[in-house]
């Protein structure tokens, strides 16, 4: 799998130099001048855009939901709960859609979605100081999602990029660093705890 990553990783490198000068110094800033954290965080990304060619997929975290006694009442209940565990506040929730018999829900189409927020202020306000950019991914989403056929899902942005994407030119304080390591924790274990994971066996399987 690293081995396939790399090479990704290379093929890019080449089709930025192949396409000209601009394109040369294009390339040197994105892979010289990152840290191997970043790097890392790059190749994973481009993998997964690699193997599903989706990539909205490469930038997201998903978890099936499988067990068919868990309802989706007691899966935003959990998160609710959850939330509190992990320094989080839930902060809302939205009723996307629900397809009905007129509008021909199919097997492989989207026929219900349900959208769960959360925040924690005090982080939200250091991450803002940081870049006011960071406002676009605010608050914290996980999104129910559920096809014609019953499978169903937790989706929520994988925040790897979003703490190892950079570069020294705008290093992250090392306080925020960690504040963010925390909300990415538990953007990760709300939604997969909710989803019916045992993370403690996750966690020993790594």
């Amino acid at each position: 799998m690293r081995k396939t990553i790399t090479t990704v990783f290379v093929a890019l490198i080449a089709t930025l130099m192949m396409t000209g000068c601009g394109a040369i110094k294009m390339g040197k800033i994105y892979t010289f001048d990152f840290s191997s954290e970043t790097q890392d965080a790059y190749l994973v990304m481009m993998g997964k855009l690699s193997e599903s060619g989706d990539p909205a997929q490469a930038m997201m975290k998903e978890w099936e939901i499988t067990d068919k006694d868990i309802t989706e009442e007691d899966i935003f209940d959990d998160m609710k709960e959850l939330a509190g565990d992990y320094n989080m506040r839930f902060v809302g929730e939205k009723n996307m859609f629900r397809l009905t018999e007129a509008e021909n829900p199919t097997p492989d189409k989207v026929v219900h979605a349900r959208i769960a927020e959360f925040c924690s202020l005090s982080i939200a306000k250091k991450m803002l100081n940081h870049s006011r950019y960071y406002g676009g991914f605010m608050p914290c989403r996980v999104i129910y999602v559920e096809y014609g056929d019953g499978r169903r899902y937790l989706v929520s942005m994988d925040m790897t990029l979003a703490i190892y994407g950079g570069t020294d030119k705008k290093p992250i304080p090392e306080d925020l660093f960690n504040s963010m390591l925390d909300v990415k924790k538990a953007m990760e274990e709300i939604p997969a705890i909710a989803a019916g994971y045992d993370i403690e066996e996750e966690e020993e399987e790594e």
